[in-house]
């Protein structure tokens, strides 16, 4: 299966796996995924990740987190830019999500960050995705 927009997939499996009350979910493995899990754990959206080999090809496993009302962590996650339609923005142009109740996450030439952590460190990118 040759996929064009693996983020886009990726983001979309954890929509399913979410909806569907998975505790966890396998994805194919890559550097910018895993970057992608990283933030996702660190601002409280899953519980916990991590990469394995199996069969000959390197997995990621993410571990979702739901509240105590069995609700998800995760509301919503909506792909920003597409491979057809790059979206950039600058140091000063990086909005708030959902009224500063989300997250954005951003790639910049010092890593793939949070909106918050971009604006702070004074640097721009492309706008990969927002999550609440």
């Amino acid at each position: 299966m040759n996929l064009t927009d693996p983020v886009a997939d990726f983001l979309t499996r954890i929509r399913n796996a979410i909806r569907a009350r998975h505790q966890k979910l396998d994805v194919p493995a890559s550097k910018l995924k895993a970057e992608i899990a990283r933030i996702l754990k660190e601002e409280g959206y899953i519980a916990n990740y991590k990469t394995s080999d199996e069969e000959g090809r390197t997995v990621l496993r993410v571990y979702l987190k739901y509240g105590a009302n069995n609700e998800a962590a995760i509301q919503n996650l909506e792909r920003v830019s597409r491979p057809g339609c790059r979206v950039y923005v600058g140091r000063d142009e990086i909005r708030r999500v959902q009224g500063g109740l989300g997250i954005s996450i951003i790639t910049t030439p010092k890593g793939l960050m949070t909106g918050r952590q971009a604006r702070k460190e004074g640097v721009g990118g492309e706008l990969l995705c927002n999550v609440w």
